[in-house]
């Protein structure tokens, strides 16, 4: 049977690597995952209560395409209390996951073949659903004294149709301040190229507040999820900010596409947003994670770092160590029993020297982890 071009996408190299965690625990090998963004706590209690009363109480059907009218009014009610940003909430998009997000911002903006900027190291899955598409990613190789986000004379003249930014960003937990958010937002508005702003992260910050590209322009799209801060990652349920004369274009696609996100998911999302007790808490975890790993990886031999601004990763630079980072990851796992991403994920050029750690799990299991890193980098170098 013939196949389509539009499957011929890389693989998602940190799945690979799930995969090959979980075969090694299957047979018998403790792994502690540092490869894998996700928190390893549950949705909060509140939401799982409220969730396990409406499922005796309602047929959790269908709901409207733009999702449920009670969790857009409370996400909207959410950019007043983060960033003092009065939205209007028939602008928000509640979507089956930020990867669906992706996909209906991408449809709703852009014809085949359109470039597409994407800040390079970055999330692999922009430039994989990109070329899904049949529309084109341009990497944008971000620099050091950028703190690996792009600037804009990163793309001057590359007649872009698209720019697609992250903020605290994976892999490297780098954020976007007010200005250079600003100056991103203006140099795509003098192009007329659309400005996309991912903020999946925003909630896990350490020393300031992310700033959302709505603090900036109403004339972009802004995504983010229940995945990270709200610990929902297997629930799907994310939401898009879109301009007001683009709601009803991005709702004629959600329809047909996706019919609209898991109800069960939208019931769990609104009432995960009353549980800030518990979110602070996760966030105490990653905290004292985020201090653990900075100290400790670079004793364990892992010492081209950067402190993070948010999310829970740190990105290394293992160029010194290696020039096949998907080598060493499974070297790593096979050696010293942990799980690891290969930076070939995130930057296609330069990845082959960089790793990222994730400290989203248990303290515990970071300790353990920085242990066995440590004497496997000792017995490598002996």
């Amino acid at each position: 049977m013939r196949n389509s071009r539009r499957g011929e996408v890389d693989p998602f190299i940190v799945m690979d690597v799930m995969e090959a965690a979980r075969a090694a625990e299957e047979a018998g090998r403790h792994i502690i995952h540092m490869e894998v963004g996700q928190p390893s706590t549950p949705a909060p209690a509140g939401a799982r209560r409220a969730l396990a009363q409406a499922m005796e109480q309602d047929a959790l059907g269908y709901t409207v395409a733009l999702g449920l009218p009670a969790l857009r009014k409370r996400i909207a009610q959410l950019y007043g209390e983060w960033y003092n940003v009065d939205l209007d909430w028939n602008r928000v998009v509640v979507t089956p996951g930020s990867s669906g997000a992706f996909i209906l911002a991408f449809t709703a903006l852009f014809d085949r073949g359109a470039r597409v900027g994407i800040g390079e190291p970055g999330y692999p899955s922009y430039r994989q659903i990109l070329k899904a598409l049949d529309l084109e990613p341009v990497g944008l190789p971000a620099r050091p004294e950028n703190r690996l986000q792009p600037v804009p004379a990163d793309f001057a003249g590359l007649n872009l149709d698209g720019l697609m930014v992250a903020s605290p960003a994976n892999p490297s937990g780098t954020m976007l301040d007010r200005d250079a958010m600003a100056a991103l937002v203006g140099a795509c508005a003098e192009t007329g190229t659309s400005f996309i702003s991912d903020e999946i992260y925003h909630g896990i910050e350490y020393e300031a507040k992310a700033v959302t590209a709505l603090e900036v322009t109403d004339d972009c799209y802004v995504i983010n999820s229940f995945s990270k801060y709200f610990s929902m990652t297997g629930w799907r349920v994310g939401w898009m900010v879109v301009p007001e004369d683009h709601v009803r274009l991005v709702e004629r696609i959600a329809q047909n596409m996706f019919i609209c996100p898991p109800h069960v998911s939208q019931v769990a999302a609104l009432h995960a947003m009353e549980c800030r007790e518990e979110l602070d808490a996760n966030m105490a975890v990653y905290a004292k994670n985020r201090a653990m790993m900075i100290e400790g990886l670079p004793k364990a031999g892992f010492d081209r770092i950067a402190p993070p601004d948010g999310a829970f990763y740190i990105y290394a630079d293992v160029s010194h160590l290696t020039n096949d980072s998907r080598a060493f990851a499974a070297e790593i796992l096979e050696k010293a029993g942990v799980a690891v991403t290969p930076g070939l994920d995130f930057d296609p050029v330069r990845g082959a020297g960089t790793l990222r750690f994730s400290y989203a799990r248990s303290t515990a299991d970071m300790e353990e982890g920085l242990r066995r890193l440590t004497r496997f980098m000792q017995e490598r170098s002996a």
